[in-house]
C-alpha cells in the first residue's frame, strides 16, 4: 500500500476531480489523501457555480503535516486557482521530491486548442515550472502545445512532430511524459517518453526504445472527469509496480470500458459514476 496525496479540487456535484479519483485508488490498494485546492459546486459547464479557493487552508496545513511528519510516497496535482496556490504547490512538491515522493503532474489548463475560462499566459508560465519537477507528467494535446509553445493544429499531428512534443515537455524538466489526446498521423492515440534515467517511483520499458504510442478508437461520447479517472488508474497501477506503458494501456482500455458502458446517461457533466463501475478496473 502507497500513501498518495492528490491536490485537485473537490466538486460537490459531478464525478470529476478528486471525487472521481479517490475512490479508484483506494480500491486499487492505495490510502489516498487530499490537498483540495478549491471548493466547487458544480461542472461550470452548466453555467452557474460557486467556488472557494482554499488557499488560506492550503497554506496552514502544510507546516502541519510537516511537524506531524507526514510522508507521501507520491502526490499528483491537478487544478490550481490562483497565481499564489500554484507557488505553495509548486514548492511544496519541491520539499516532497528531495524527501523521495514521486511526482505526478497533470496540468489543467485546456482541451480542444483553448485555454479554460481564467486560465492565462502566467498560469501556463507557472505550469512549467511545476511540470519541471515532475517524474511523470500527463498534459493533453492542447496542453502539451501551451506548454512548448507550439502552435495547436486541429488536425493533429505527425510521429515526427509528436516525438519533438514529449521532447519539449522532457526539456522543461520533467522526467518522463505522456501526450493523451492526441491525433498522430490520422489516428487517435496517447505518446509517451520514458525517462533516460531510472526512476524510484515506478518501473519503465528499456528495451522498446524511449518512445511509444498507443493507438485508441475513439467513442463519441464526451464525459466530463475522465481525463481524472485515467490519471487515477494510471497512478494506481504504476504506484503497484507495473511498467510505464503497461499502465498507461490499463488506464486508456479503463476509460473506454467506463464511457462505453454509461454512453447513454443523459448528463454527462455528472461525469462516470465511478462506484458503480469499479469492475472495470
Amino acid at each position: 500500500m502507497k500513501q498518495i496525496l492528490l491536490i485537485n479540487d473537490v466538486v460537490g456535484h459531478s464525478h470529476v476531480g478528486m471525487v472521481a479519483m479517490m475512490p479508484i485508488l483506494t480500491y486499487l490498494g492505495h490510502a489516498t489523501y487530499n490537498l483540495p485546492t478549491a471548493l466547487v459546486s458544480n461542472t461550470l459547464n452548466y453555467g452557474h457555480f460557486n467556488i472557494m479557493e482554499t488557499t488560506d487552508y492550503m497554506q496552514g496545513t502544510i507546516p502541519v503535516w510537516k511537524k506531524l511528519g507526514v510522508h507521501f510516497d507520491a502526490a499528483c496535482t491537478g487544478l490550481m486557482f490562483s497565481e499564489a496556490q500554484a507557488r505553495i504547490v509548486s514548492d511544496y512538491c519541491s520539499q516532497l521530491r528531495d524527501e523521495g515522493t514521486t511526482i505526478f503532474v497533470d496540468p489543467i489548463m485546456g482541451d480542444a486548442g483553448r485555454l479554460y475560462n481564467g486560465v492565462g499566459e502566467r498560469q501556463v508560465e507557472l505550469m512549467r515550472e511545476m511540470v519541471g519537477m515532475a517524474d511523470l507528467t500527463f498534459p493533453n494535446y492542447t496542453e502539451a502545445c501551451y506548454l512548448t509553445g507550439t502552435p495547436f493544429n486541429d488536425i493533429g499531428c505527425t510521429w515526427h512532430e509528436a516525438c519533438k512534443l514529449v521532447d519539449g515537455i522532457l526539456s522543461l524538466g520533467a522526467k518522463s511524459a505522456l501526450i493523451t489526446s492526441a491525433r498522430v498521423d490520422g489516428h487517435s492515440c496517447v505518446v509517451g517518453r520514458r525517462s533516460d534515467s531510472p526512476l524510484a517511483g515506478f518501473q519503465q520499458v528499456h528495451d522498446e526504445g524511449p518512445y511509444f504510442r498507443i493507438d485508441y478508437d475513439e467513442i463519441p461520447v464526451a464525459f466530463h472527469g475522465t481525463g481524472d479517472i485515467f490519471s487515477a488508474v494510471l497512478i494506481g497501477h504504476l504506484m503497484n509496480g507495473e511498467t510505464l506503458k503497461d499502465s498507461t494501456q490499463t488506464a486508456m482500455n479503463v476509460v473506454s470500458s467506463l464511457i462505453d458502458r454509461n454512453r447513454n446517461q443523459a448528463d454527462k457533466c455528472l461525469g462516470i459514476p465511478i462506484e458503480k463501475c469499479l469492475d472495470l478496473l
